[in-house]
């Protein structure tokens, strides 16, 4: 790799840490450096803990995590089919159409998955 070619590379590494120090050093200037009751207070997902630490979460709560994942993960799934579908190698071998069944195969048990959740009530939330 040449000097000219890793440039840019190196440039966009010193920006990153520079704005990190940037950044540090202003949420150090700002931080307010008394504490008080409620800046000691554990924060748990913008609720007051009024509760025990090992209080039981509704399986709903999982349910719906697990769900997002399922569908995060799918546009994961997604973009690679897209650009093998529009490489120049799948056209010249004609298999666009298996790439395009197996992504439309992929997606409509991603809808029955879907389909069976709002069967099942996961998005309702109680």
């Amino acid at each position: 790799m040449e000097t000219g070619e890793a440039l840019p590379v190196f440039l966009l590494v010193a920006c990153v840490l520079a704005l990190a120090g940037v950044l540090l050093a202003i949420s150090a200037l700002v931080n307010p450096t008394r504490p008080g009751r409620v800046q000691q207070m554990p924060y748990e997902s913008g609720m007051d803990p009024i509760h025990d630490t090992r209080r039981r979460f509704d399986v709903r709560f999982h349910l719906v995590a697990i769900a997002f994942m399922v569908f995060d993960v799918e546009l994961l799934f997604l973009y690679p089919w897209a650009v093998a579908l529009r490489s120049p190698a799948a056209a010249a071998s004609g298999s666009q159409d298996l790439i395009f069944a197996g992504a439309m195969v992929f997606l409509g048990l991603l809808a029955l998955g879907f389909l069976y959740d709002w069967w099942k009530g996961v998005f309702r939330w109680r």
